[in-house]
């Protein structure tokens, strides 16, 4: 069997650098995507998250058809819509309108999680709880909505029936693994921020997976932090804008993305604490080299299908040749994978 390629995609959270308006942190997400696009990324997904005064990805069904918009071939979806905030029927109709507009070229990947506080999960849906405990259900009518039978029944998304929209199970626990794997979809695992059950995530699906109308063998994704520049020293000098980031998220801070600085002491403290540590383990920094050898490495440990980016640097410069020189590595590593096929 031939050895396939591994996937590169980018996911996007929009997050706002200091002195940046809203307006013009979506608009660099749209020069993102046409740089993946011309790198030959597979996809670009766009987060959900609320009340963050840091984050423009809000409303991810409207920046996903903003996107695809304005871009040609490129995969665009969601990473993902948090489905306990929704009604499963008007996630299949914007995905199903969104299908109509930009065909084959829209994915749906959902969680359960709220991507916000508490309190903002209960104003954005007051049974919150309830639709996340039914989470599995809700999959199951979202499926319906798109299924050609649906046609006869009472309650209907007529503009999704019929309409190609693959559907991918985001998680950052083992019990995302055991839905994916039971429902025989596609799995995206959260490792770029929650590394601690990745391996055993991956195990399970793998391991549990049944074939489906959907999918007929495992398809792994997995969320990985890329900071690439000439340099090691350039690269982790961009990679200290996403250390304060998280460092504000667990103090509980609201704050927008800092520009970079020198890695310090303090810094590198920072990044050393277990916590932040344990969170950022899955972050590839450095030059060309010294990142295709962490790529290479995780690769092998994982096995997974496909690599889905998350590169916030405060400069949309930084980021555009980050994502150029990663798609080089995968096209090297691809290239040099199937050469070695080749010869056994």
């Amino acid at each position: 069997m031939k050895k396939e390629k591994i996937g590169y995609s980018i996911l996007e959270l929009a997050v706002v650098s200091q002195d940046d308006t809203i307006q013009q942190t979506l608009h660099k997400s749209l020069a993102l995507a046409k740089e993946a696009e011309a790198s030959n990324y597979k996809r670009i997904w766009f987060a959900e998250h609320h009340n963050s005064d840091n984050i423009g990805s809000s409303a991810t069904s409207l920046l996903i058809g903003y996107v695809a918009e304005n871009t040609n071939s490129i995969r665009v979806g969601s990473g993902g819509i948090m489905l306990p905030n929704h009604s499963p029927l008007i996630i299949a109709e914007q995905f199903g309108t969104l299908a109509h507009l930009y065909p084959d070229r829209i994915d749906l990947g959902l969680g359960r999680a709220p991507g916000t506080d508490p309190q903002t999960a209960q104003a954005i849906r007051s049974d919150f709880m309830q639709a996340a405990h039914s989470f599995p259900g809700e999959i199951k009518k979202i499926q319906q909505y798109f299924s050609l039978e649906n046609k006869n029944s009472n309650v209907r998304a007529t503009i999704a029936e019929g309409t190609n929209v693959p559907l991918y199970i985001l998680g950052s626990s083992t019990d995302s693994a055991h839905l994916a794997a039971k429902e025989g979809l596609p799995y995206a695992f959260a490792s770029h921020f929650a590394s601690t059950h990745l391996q055993n995530a991956l195990r399970i699906y793998e391991q549990e997976f049944r074939p489906s109308e959907f999918l007929q063998q495992p398809y792994k994704i997995a969320g990985v932090n890329v900071y690439i520049a000439d340099t090691d020293e350039e690269a982790e000098r961009m990679f200290t804008s996403l250390i304060r980031m998280f460092m504000s998220v667990l103090t509980g801070a609201r704050e927008p993305l800092h520009p970079p600085t020198a890695m310090t002491e303090e810094l590198a403290a920072m990044f050393n604490h277990p916590s932040l540590n344990q969170m950022l383990k899955y972050s590839f920094v450095g030059n060309k080299q010294t990142v295709k050898s962490q790529i290479q490495v995780f690769l092998d440990e994982t096995g997974v299908d496909e690599l889905i980016a998350v590169s916030t640097a405060y400069a949309l410069e930084d980021r555009l040749k980050s994502v150029r020189l990663f798609a080089e590595i995968m096209t090297e590593i691809n290239l040099n994978d199937s050469e070695l096929y080749k010869a056994k």
